[in-house]
């Protein structure tokens, strides 16, 4: 049996104003990719200034452009690092995959990749090995480029009076050195130029004190140097700036860095290599003592010469006195006389014979010459064609044209006419 289908309402409807998609739409502020990426910069940038990394360089390029680009790593975390051409120029050694380095540089953003890296202002190996292998390197290359040719290397001078000196004022060097000169010769005048001889910016002081040794000029030799050390603590003359400024100085340079067993760089660049500062001292300034004693020895010898001198120059003053010309000095004149006669007379009779010759000479130009007289040209049949009209000379027929008025010279008359005809 069907039942009766029965609805019963349990939602009642209201009508309703129509439903818009903007009413889902809700204004919120929100950044560009480009915007993030140079907010991120600005965060890194600022918050990280100038910072000393260490690490292990990996993937190295160096890229046809001239710059350098790496990784610095260590047992955990890696980082990019750009070094650009401008700053890699002055690096004294080549980096290297797997080589331990500290690098100064600024934290930056590459946005184009949205990848943070180092932007790397200098690189210094880390480590002996490394140093020692920098040290190699850059001996090398500068030995290549002639810094340590012998043909550039300037003269000592052996009595200078004025030495410039760039070590540390309170280092032991100094004190060696002025000892040492004060005693060999202690007029000499000591002139300091302070800087630091290790640390970050001891090389460029080094370098900038020797450039302005040479600007003041008023230096006879330099002595650049300082005490004992590591390796670490002599790397300061090891470096390049420091080693060109020597090779440019006008000033001979004398190397006097750590012990004997020390070697730099600027000792093979230096004009003269001194084992130690205090030998440097030693080799720059002679003994007062010893020049006085070789100033007494060379006025012994001086006085010994003259004292000869004047001995031999008295005999022989004394052999001349003794001389037949001394004991008949009548006799002596007489021959001079008769000489200067027989001079004097030789001298008459050549100039006599000479001033003869002359005058035939000039006779005979003067008749050679009188035959080239116009007048005697004329004598001899030739004569002389002038033309009327303006008193020229004419030497050939074509000078001249039909009906021209001409005036012939002879020797004795002349003749005048009109030309009829031309040939020639």
């Amino acid at each position: 049996m069907d039942l009766p289908f029965i609805f019963h309402p349990i939602f009642s409807f209201t009508p309703m104003t129509q439903l818009s998609f903007d009413d889902f739409l809700v204004e919120e502020e929100y950044l560009t990719v480009t915007d993030l990426t140079k907010e991120i910069r600005y965060l890194l940038e600022s918050t990280f200034r100038e910072l000393w990394v260490e690490g292990e360089i990996s993937n190295f390029n160096h890229h046809s452009s001239g710059h350098m680009y790496f990784s610095l790593k260590d047992e955990n975390a890696q980082i990019s690092c750009a070094m650009w051409r401008r700053r890699n120029q002055e690096l004294f050694f080549t980096p290297r995959d797997g080589m331990k380095v500290v690098v100064n540089a600024r934290v930056t953003v590459y946005e184009k990749r949205g990848n943070y890296q180092l932007d790397v202002l200098q690189i210094k190996p880390a480590g002996l090995g490394e140093l020692q292998l920098a040290f190699e390197e850059l001996k090398n290359r500068l030995r290549g480029e002639g810094l340590f040719a012998d043909e550039y290397k300037q003269p000592i001078p052996l009595y200078p009076e004025r030495i410039g000196i760039v070590t540390s004022p309170t280092g032991a060097a100094i004190k060696d050195l002025v000892t040492v000169l004060r005693r060999r010769f202690p007029a000499i005048q000591i002139v300091l130029n302070s800087v630091r001889v290790q640390g970050e910016s001891a090389a460029a002081e080094i370098a900038q004190a020797i450039d302005e040794f040479n600007e003041y000029g008023k230096i006879d030799v330099l002595i650049v140097g300082r005490g004992g050390g590591s390796l670490e603590d002599l790397w300061a003359f090891n470096e390049e700036s420091v080693a060109r400024a020597v090779f440019r100085s006008q000033i001979p340079v004398v190397s006097a860095v750590g012990h004997e067993a020390d070697f730099c760089i600027c000792d093979f660049v230096a004009d003269l290599r001194a084992p130690t500062p205090s030998a440097a001292a030693e080799l720059v300034v002679q003994n007062r003592d010893g020049i006085a004693a070789r100033l007494n020895q060379m006025l012994e010898f001086m006085s010994g010469s003259i004292l000869d001198r004047i001995k031999y120059q008295r005999e022989k003053i004394q052999y001349i006195k003794n001389s037949y010309a001394f004991r008949q000095p009548e006799d002596l004149v007489v021959q001079y006389h008769q000489r200067l006669d027989d001079i004097s007379r030789n001298l008459r009779k050549s100039m006599s014979h000479k001033i003869d010759l002359n005058e035939q000479m000039l006779n005979g130009l003067s008749k050679r010459l009188a035959l080239l007289e116009h007048n005697n040209v004329l004598k001899r049949g030739y004569s002389f064609t002038f033309r009327c009209s303006d008193g020229k000379l004419i030497s050939r027929a074509n000078e001249l044209n039909k009906k021209d008025e001409i005036e012939i010279k002879f020797y004795q008359g002349k003749v005048f006419g009109t030309v009829n005809e031309v040939e020639g």
